[in-house]
C-alpha cells in the first residue's frame, strides 16, 4: 500500500451473495493463497473452497473484505462459534500485496468484530502437517504468537473434519489457537 491508498474492511452484506462476479474473485483469491499456503497438504486438484461456500457465508454474513480503492485485496471469514468464543478463518490477502498488512488489519477487524460482539476470546485453527515442517505454516504460527495467540490444543483433522481427510496428501493436525478479547 502506499500512502495515498486507503484500505477498507467491510462486512459483505447478505446480498451480496447474489453478485456472481464477487462471489468468483473471492473464490478465486482465497484459492490461489490457499494453493501456496497449503501446498504439500492436499491432493493435487484440491481447492480450499468454491464459489458455492464462499456465497454461502456470505448469505450467513461471515465473510468481510479488504479493498484498496475497488481492487478487491483481501479476506477473512467470521464467526460467533459459542456465547464467548469467535473464529476467524479463510484469511486470504492478495499475492501481490503481501507483506503491507493487509492481513493484520483483517486480523484487527476480526478481534474488533469479537469485542463489538461482547465475546471473550477469538479463536482460529492452522492446518499443520504431522510428520514435516511446512515454511508457511510455521511462519502463520510465529506471527500468530508474536498477535497474541496461544496454542490451546491440537486435534486431528480426522476427528475434526472426517469429511477433509479423504482430500489430504499428507496426515495433518489442527491447532486451535487463542487469544483473550478482554486485554
Amino acid at each position: 500500500m502506499t500512502s495515498d491508498e486507503a484500505l477498507r474492511i467491510e462486512t459483505l452484506s447478505p446480498g451480496h451473495a447474489e453478485d456472481f462476479a464477487l462471489m468468483s474473485a473471492l473464490t478465486a483469491l482465497i484459492n490461489e493463497v490457499y494453493e501456496v499456503a497449503e501446498e504439500g497438504l492436499w491432493a493435487p486438484g484440491t481447492t480450499r473452497t468454491s464459489r458455492q461456500e464462499v456465497a454461502s457465508l456470505t448469505h450467513a454474513g461471515e465473510i468481510t473484505v479488504a479493498r484498496l480503492d475497488e481492487e478487491l485485496v483481501g479476506c477473512v471469514r467470521i464467526q460467533q462459534l459459542t456465547a464467548d468464543i469467535c473464529e476467524f478463518g479463510m484469511l486470504a490477502a492478495a499475492p501481490k500485496r503481501r507483506g503491507t498488512g493487509i492481513g493484520r488489519e483483517l486480523v484487527r477487524f476480526a478481534e474488533q468484530y469479537g469485542r463489538d460482539a461482547g465475546l471473550d476470546v477469538m479463536q482460529l485453527e492452522l492446518l499443520v502437517p504431522r510428520e514435516w515442517s511446512h515454511p508457511s505454516k510455521e511462519f502463520l504460527a510465529t506471527w500468530y504468537g508474536r498477535i497474541g495467540y496461544q496454542v490451546v490444543r491440537t486435534g486431528s483433522i480426522d476427528d475434526s473434519y472426517p469429511e477433509l481427510a479423504p482430500s489430504l496428501a499428507t496426515p495433518c493436525d489442527f491447532v486451535i489457537y487463542h487469544k483473550s478479547l478482554r486485554a
